[in-house]
């Protein structure tokens, strides 16, 4: 079982890069978008990828260049460092 975030410093830089926690819920969003609806699917396509490396996965939906995407760890019902490795991995791949 994953266990959850104790180190809630580390949420910071993603505060700072766009991320937010979700009203009533342990969980960030964000919402990314890019030019293209193509870039967009590349950018979910390379993101799938690196969720099944750290086998752990997001809520998210796209709508043409648009990407909403939520992260919590089912496993502790809330945030864990899997969430803060998945979010930094997005933006750095969204830039």
């Amino acid at each position: 079982m994953t266990k959850a975030l104790t180190d809630r410093s580390t949420l910071d830089p993603l505060f700072g890069s766009g991320w937010s926690m979700v009203e009533g819920r342990d969980a960030l969003t964000k919402d990314f978008k890019f030019k293209t609806f193509r870039q967009a699917w590349a950018w979910m396509t390379e993101m799938a990828l690196w969720a099944e490396k750290l086998d752990h996965h997001p809520e998210w939906s796209n709508t043409y260049n648009r990407v909403q995407v939520i992260l919590t760890t089912h496993d502790c019902d809330g945030l864990s460092d899997l969430d803060v490795k998945l979010a930094e991995r997005m933006d750095t791949a969204a830039s």
